[in-house]
């Protein structure tokens, strides 16, 4: 009788395999949060070449309507359209970068939350730039002549 208690081991995980399984999962953490984070972000930077260019297209609408980007008696460019919620897209919101003149504008695409760093231009000759990046994001903070919209990006 004593014998047979002896063949029949406690069943179960010792402590060192439950603890080298801890370690894995940390491991395995510590690896996809970082790589999780950034690819939320650069979820969210959709909605600044989104809305860049949507108001884009707004603004040539109002140019073939009105023969010029700039504010006309009672027309209001799109882009200094008072209700902010008509130049939002998710986190971003889109503005005029100056003042819009008879053949130019430059529209600024302004993040806030989770992408407050963030800025994005782009003009009437479709020319777009990053104005501001957070630091770490990529080797520059600014780019003259793209958006950077991936982490580790170059200009």
């Amino acid at each position: 009788m004593l014998r047979q208690a002896r063949t029949q081991a406690a069943r179960g995980f010792t402590l060192i395999e439950v603890m080298i399984t801890v370690a894995i999962i940390a491991i395995l953490a510590a690896v996809a949060l970082p790589q999780y984070k950034d690819y939320v972000t650069r979820s969210r930077l959709a909605d600044a070449s989104t809305g860049l260019a949507t108001m884009r297209a707004q603004m040539e609408r109002y140019y073939q309507d009105n023969r010029t980007y700039a504010n006309v008696s009672t027309f209001v460019a799109p882009c200094n359209n008072s209700t902010v919620s008509a130049r939002t897209f998710g986190n971003f919101v889109i503005t005029c970068d100056g003042t819009p003149d008879a053949l130019s504008f430059k529209l600024k695409a302004t993040g806030s939350g989770p992408v407050a760093d963030f800025a994005y231009t782009i003009n009437q000759q479709d020319v777009r730039a990053t104005a501001s990046l957070p630091t770490g994001w990529a080797a520059v903070t600014t780019c003259s002549s793209k958006w950077i919209l991936k982490k580790g990006d170059t200009c």
